[in-house]
């Protein structure tokens, strides 16, 4: 039996970013993903599809959703529309979110410390960031300083600074002595 496409809304605790939950793969192999206006339909045919909407800032996907972080001063009665046709537009193409122009982001050889954050950002952390429709991405690690960039629902979101000092960097400081804090950039 088919159930055909299936989605739904979550709010996210960021006030101007909605995550939708989708009943199929997103970001496939290609892993999560952040994009802006300047997106390509040969970067994302997808994204740019619903960037396309005006007021929709920016897109995320994550394994099984779509965070839309729209501008402040847009309401989502007014987004919602365009936002769901687009995405059940690509649904119905049954072809990837991601362009042939799509490049996923190299990653490094880690020295000890920097991969052990980052299997404590992998297992511990990325899970509830990307319930509330978000994403964290490591950046780097240097005189006990880590980098990470908030995406998705996280990005600009009111409570991401209390989740980076509360919640990230006391992680990872309780594992890692080495670590004296989390900055975002």
């Amino acid at each position: 039996m088919d159930l055909g496409f299936r989605m739904h809304a979550e709010r996210t605790p960021n006030p101007n970013s909605i995550k939708w939950v989708l009943g199929q793969t997103v970001a496939d192999d290609s892993g999560s993903a952040s994009f802006s206006k300047d997106v390509t339909a040969e970067i994302s045919p997808l994204a740019a599809s619903i960037l396309e909407t005006e007021g929709v800032l920016g897109v995320f996907f994550g394994p099984t959703f779509i965070t839309v972080t729209k501008a402040e001063k847009m309401e989502w009665t007014d987004l919602a529309v365009p936002i769901v046709a687009a995405i059940k537009a690509w649904a119905a193409t049954g072809e990837s979110a991601f362009g042939p122009a799509y490049a996923p982001p190299e990653k490094a050889d880690d020295d000890e410390v920097t991969a052990r954050i980052r299997t404590i950002l992998e297992r511990d952390v990325r899970p509830y960031v990307e319930a509330d429709g978000g994403e964290i991405v490591f950046v780097g690690y240097r005189d006990g300083v880590v980098e990470v960039v908030l995406q998705g629902a996280c990005a600009g979101c009111p409570s991401s600074s209390i989740t980076l000092k509360l919640g990230i960097e006391a992680r990872l400081k309780e594992e890692i002595p080495e670590v004296q804090s989390v900055v975002a950039l």
